[in-house]
């Protein structure tokens, strides 16, 4: 991926829902301009989410999710409609594409309801208006009482001909993705014209050829805020600050796996973070997670931590996630805790049997998704942490990690 490149993770998310038939496929196809999905006359054809990452003018950088129909039948269908409910999960825009010649049912006004449930900005999109009787009026504001609806958040289109699709893309462009508790990642921390050191090790488990995004998210708003940046290895940045003296950086950055070396060569007057930890409050849920660290203190035998990852990747054998964090909590409690693990889209519907959840920065996943990861662990009472917290935390330099952002977590 380009550093110029807007990573998934910080793209709104607009997920397209309906029933099977409604035109939802043929209306994602004419907002992409693309054959992003398969289009038929069969109900069904959509079976599993379709995603595109892409620019949709005049919004900007977006993931366009086509679903399968939530009214499929069967106990295939059933896998599918828990799909598309997954989906919610991660989607910051909603529309819910039905067939304008007829009534709301009670599926799609009870999908409706769980939209404003989860108090997720929705388009009601009544489709196939080329079809109806009568007299379209202010097509390009919505008609907010056709066939039944007097949804607020209504529009009329036809994917068919294409009519209003513009008028669509303008209404999701007016909608803002709720990020209050979002910060960015360092910029609003440090000062213009500031020098930052990045710790960045490369061992057996780094990817090769590369670094990771977070580390390349950090190098970009440092340099988008007119800041500098050195990057270095854990084993040489002894070396660099020695050469650097009188001089000393404004901050060093370090992969949190790197915490207890550089806490011990960064003089304590230097403010001392992780890229883990910027992501953790850049994503909103560095309180949750600076309080599901305490946990880690009462652990007992036979307690079950669940270490989740956001991504997926070809686990190497010293991998931070599944070998280093387990051994690290292992020897930090002297308990006989089992671990287990999940990435990518599997995290756990039951979290009741969890003691703690230590999750990944979850840079791959929009702020929505990992709220809802966070909220859920929350709502069964299981502490939820992320991977720097804990590690600062076994290594007793958690106060320390946290200083840089004082009030501005706020």
């Amino acid at each position: 991926m380009s550093m110029n490149d807007t990573p998934s993770g910080e793209r709104v998310h607009i997920s397209f829902f309906g029933k099977r038939n409604a035109g939802k496929s043929l209306l994602v196809n004419k907002v992409t301009n693309q054959d992003l999905s398969v289009v038929s006359d069969t109900k069904g054809t959509t079976t599993d989410p379709v995603m595109k990452a892409m620019e949709l003018l005049p919004l900007g950088p977006v993931v366009i999710i086509d679903t399968p129909g939530f009214d499929d039948e069967g106990e295939l269908g059933e896998l599918r409609v828990k799909k598309t409910r997954q989906i919610l999960n991660k989607t910051d825009i909603a529309v819910l594409v039905t067939d304008g010649t007829k009534i709301l049912d009670k599926s799609e006004k009870e999908l409706i309801e769980l939209f404003r449930r989860k108090k997720l900005p929705y388009l009601l999109v009544k489709n196939k208006s080329d079809l109806f009787d009568e007299k379209k009026c202010d097509i390009e504001a919505g008609n907010t009482n056709v066939n039944g609806s007097d949804d607020e958040n209504t529009i009329l289109v036809s994917a068919l001909t294409g009519e209003n699709i513009e008028g669509l893309k303008e209404r999701l462009a007016r909608i803002k993705k709720d990020d209050e508790d979002g910060h960015p990642l360092i910029s609003d921390l440090i000062d213009k014209n500031a020098f930052a050191v990045l710790v960045i090790p490369i061992d057996e488990s780094a990817p090769k050829g590369r670094i990771i995004l977070p580390q390349q998210q950090v190098i970009r708003e440092l340099l988008d805020i007119g800041a500098s940046a050195t990057c270095v290895k854990e084993t040489e940045l002894k070396g660099l600050l020695e050469k650097m003296k009188p001089l000393k950086p404004d901050v060093v950055i370090t992969d949190s796996q790197a915490f207890g070396q550089v806490s011990k060569d960064v003089p304590r007057d230097v403010p001392l973070t992780s890229f883990s930890i910027l992501m953790a409050r850049h994503k909103g849920f560095l309180d949750a997670a600076l309080k599901g660290v305490k946990k880690i203190d009462e652990l007992m035998d036979g307690d079950v931590v669940l270490i989740a990852e956001g991504c997926t990747h070809h686990r190497q054998c010293n991998d931070i996630g599944t070998v280093k964090i387990p051994r690290w909590l292992k020897d930090y409690t002297k308990k006989n805790i089992k671990i287990e693990s999940c990435q990518g889209r599997d995290f756990p519907e039951d979290l009741t049997k969890y003691a703690l959840i230590i999750h990944c920065g979850g840079c791959m996943l929009n702020e929505r998704e990992v709220k809802y990861r966070m909220n859920a662990a929350i709502d069964n009472g299981v502490p939820f942490t992320n991977y720097g917290t804990v590690i600062a935390h076994m290594k007793g330099i958690l106060e320390r990690s946290i200083e840089i952002v004082g009030n501005k977590n706020e």
